[in-house]
């Protein structure tokens, strides 16, 4: 299984979508600063968890939520 996650920075205005096998170990390396990419928006809220079959599902549904209507979707959730 795959997974499809995005969370949401609690300091600033940046949601972040990806892509893991384990959620819990992935939300931890972004709040502890392991990823260049994040670290600068520490911490963050698990917003969006979707389960896939397979990588190439989990991919086409981190498109989506990275495009500018899943974006959108993603800033009315918990709000």
């Amino acid at each position: 299984m795959f997974y499809v996650y995005a969370i949401r920075s609690l300091i600033k205005n940046y949601i972040y979508v990806g892509l893991t096998k384990d959620v819990e170990e992935r939300i931890l390396r972004h709040n502890s600063g392991y990823e260049k990419t994040t670290k600068p928006f520490r911490p963050f809220e698990l917003i969006l968890v979707e389960e896939v079959l397979n990588r190439a599902q989990a991919r086409t549904r981190e498109k989506y939520w990275k495009s500018g209507i899943g974006k959108e979707r993603l800033r009315c959730v918990n709000h």
